[in-house]
């Protein structure tokens, strides 16, 4: 189950990216400190990183392989060569009963996959309102992010990767209340 989420998580990011208009790249996202471009490099960063870490290299090992710059001249082509090679590893006979080494600590793979498939679930989001294309994510994908972010959620307010949360009504359906949760207003 958790494969086939990343997967789809990863579709609907792959959607959006190929979305991008040329003139789009240096748009504002949501997050405050990227633009389009910025924020398709992350995740191209972060793609680029699991086939290492599910291979048993460490964060040192890696070391600032991936800094800066990783889209070149063809950010989506980028993007899908970052992506085949991160689904193709997390795919691998026995993946995710490995672990891997991130930079907090120890992890078991599968769990790393849901961290995954959450931030290419959110960052789809983030990236669809920056390029004004549908914003509505998948219920399946917003059910297993929020399951997996809430019960962490005092955990990661004092690591400053999201901004601080957003009241929402109690009404909220899930996808709101899962962007609430990570600094967005949706």
């Amino acid at each position: 189950m958790t494969l086939g989420k990343f997967v789809q998580a990863m579709g609907e990011f792959d959607k959006r990216v190929r979305s991008v208009a040329p003139d789009q790249w240096h748009k504002p996202t949501p997050c405050a400190d990227w633009d389009v471009r910025q924020l398709v490099n992350h995740l191209v960063v972060e793609q680029l990183w699991a086939p290492l870490l599910l291979d048993g290299a460490t964060v040192d090992d890696v070391g600032d392989r991936f800094d800066g710059d990783q889209l070149g001249d063809d950010p989506v082509a980028a993007w899908a060569s970052a992506a085949a090679a991160s689904r193709e590893a997390f795919a691998a006979p026995g993946a995710l009963r490995r672990s891997v080494e991130l930079s907090y600590g120890r992890r078991p793979a599968q769990g790393y996959c849901q961290e995954m498939t959450m931030d290419l679930t959110v960052h789809a989001w983030d990236l669809a309102r920056a390029i004004g294309v549908d914003e509505k994510l998948d219920e399946e994908l917003v059910s297993g992010a929020l399951a997996f972010i809430e019960p962490q959620i005092d955990q990661l307010a004092g690591t400053g990767l999201f901004a601080p949360p957003v009241e929402v009504g109690g009404d909220a359906d899930g996808q709101t209340r899962l962007l609430a949760l990570l600094g967005r207003r949706p």
